[in-house]
């Protein structure tokens, strides 16, 4: 039994243990805060004295450094102090899956697993494409947590090795036989060796006890039940449970064959089956990770997890985990239909503008028709009537001047000259009535036309008046002072 580290022990000088997480055979995790960076850690404590191991250690130390994928803990740091290695890996507070399906008692949503499955399947394609290949070769509920953003994460690299050598070293009490008995499959328990198929097996016996919340029988049991000629005790999936699909329960039966080469050969070629279901086709955003709405804590070790995938609704003591849907990516607009609409709007303005103009151009034509006013009868019956200068706004068509020397060009001349006598001796007679364009229609006989002399008042036609005959004859008188007065008579 190795000896556990007191709390408040420091260990290089950096990391100072809170608390024990798990125990072991051959080591210990705790949890640890990295005073330096002031944040909390996970040490990963392992135990044996052969050098050989010890260097190996080191080689995976480094090989688990250089990983990054959101399924795996980061891993930052590595030591050797007193007779244990140390590895510090990033710290994933809460409950592991297989406390949270205790305490809720029952299975997992199918939907939900098959989504952690996904994700799973693909940090394991990530491990076993690396060069060396890393198996991780003791994946179980108890070595899954969730994200504070509900992202699974495959934790306890301590039996993980390099396809060049091995290390089978124990981390916590569940693990003391260098496996787990249900989720391991038969080559590890015989000492055969892994591979990548072997994990295969061990994820394929996880999601299998998560969706239905029984633990498969291990390897042992089923190949004895075939030895003796009894059936697989291994039941369907779908048997067990209704909410899954007989698609998924073959893919799980297969990913747990006894014998490795009738299993899936890769975890990409059992990621692509189990997204070729029916139940997979009907999920949206599958690798997507399901957002909680509250960050794990220490504090949900007393509380268990509820995972719906309908309306938010929770029990007393029970945490709800809410999935949400991937958003719908926006439509993207055609280009075509941005051309046709822009061509439209500038057709709209060129008929608005076209209309515009034509109404204006409407109005100014009716502005300028000349007014229908009836010509007095004088006017047309001499053709040599003089037309008085039109008002203003109104269009009246000009009289052509009679020919030089025609008995017509003759008597207009006479009658011009005429007239402007008589004006002349008004002029001299009384100046104020010489420009008095009423009186001098009187004369002629003739009646103003409207918009003629004054537009805005009909003319009025008064008689010519002597001024003197309106005074009469005066007469002068000599006044006593000496001056004079003038009177009428």
């Amino acid at each position: 039994m190795t000896q556990m580290l007191a709390a408040e022990a420091v260990l290089q000088n950096r990391y100072r243990i809170i608390r024990l997480l798990g125990q072991g055979g051959m080591g210990a995790v705790y949890e640890a805060l990295d005073e330096r960076l002031d944040t909390t850690v996970a040490l990963k404590e392992t135990l044996f004295a052969d050098e050989r191991l010890r260097k190996q250690f080191e080689r995976e130390a480094r090989l688990l450094a250089r990983m990054h994928h959101p399924a795996l803990p980061r891993v930052s740091d590595h030591f050797a102090e007193g007779e244990g290695q140390f590895l510090v890996m990033q710290f994933i507070p809460g409950d592991d899956l297989s406390q949270m399906m205790a305490r809720k008692q029952g299975p997992f949503p199918a939907d939900q697993v098959l989504t952690w499955g996904d994700q799973l399947l693909d940090a394991l394609d990530y491990l076993h494409t690396q060069d060396p290949q890393i198996i991780h070769r003791d994946i179980k509920p108890q070595n899954l947590k969730l994200t504070g953003r509900g992202q699974i994460i495959l934790l306890d690299f301590g039996l993980a090795k390099g396809q060049t050598g091995g290390v089978s070293v124990v981390t916590t009490s569940a693990s003391i036989y260098g496996y787990t008995p249900n989720y391991a499959p038969l080559e590890q328990i015989q000492g055969l060796g892994t591979d990548a198929r072997s994990d295969i097996y061990a994820l394929s016996a996880t999601l299998y006890h998560l969706m239905t919340a029984v633990k498969p029988p291990d390897a042992l049991t089923r190949a004895a039940a075939l030895v003796n000629g009894q059936p697989d005790p291994l039941a369907p999936a779908n048997e067990i449970s209704q909410s899954i699909g007989p698609e998924v329960a073959n893919v799980l039966a297969r990913g747990m064959m006894q014998n490795r080469d009738q299993r899936y050969p890769t975890a990409a070629a059992m990621r692509s089956a189990l997204k070729g279901t029916e139940e997979a086709a009907t999920l949206v955003g599958r690798s997507e990770a399901a957002t909680i709405l509250h960050a794990p804590s220490a504090a949900t070790l007393a509380n268990s997890q509820t995972l719906i995938a309908g309306p938010a609704t929770s029990r007393p003591g029970e945490t709800t985990v809410v999935r949400t849907p991937t958003p719908a990516a926006p439509r993207r607009v055609k280009p075509w239909a941005i051309g046709i609409a822009a061509l439209l709007l500038i057709g709209a303005l060129f008929g608005g503008f076209y209309a515009y103009q034509h109404r204006n151009s409407s109005a100014a034509v009716e502005a300028t028709k000349p007014a229908e006013t009836p010509a007095p009868a004088q006017a047309e019956a001499s053709p040599t009537t003089e037309h008085a200068e039109p008002a203003s706004g109104t269009v009246v068509e000009e009289k052509k001047p009679a020919a030089v020397g025609s008995p017509t060009a003759v008597a207009e001349s006479a009658k011009k000259n005429e007239k402007s006598s008589r004006k002349n001796q008004k002029a001299e007679k009384n100046p104020a009535e010489a420009d008095d364009p009423a009186i001098d229609l009187a004369e002629q006989g003739a009646k103003p036309k409207p918009g003629e002399g004054v537009p805005q008042t009909p003319p009025v036609f008064m008689p010519r008046l002597d001024p003197f005959k309106q005074l009469g004859a005066t007469k002068t008188r000599n006044l006593p002072g000496g001056g004079q007065v003038t009177a009428p008579e």
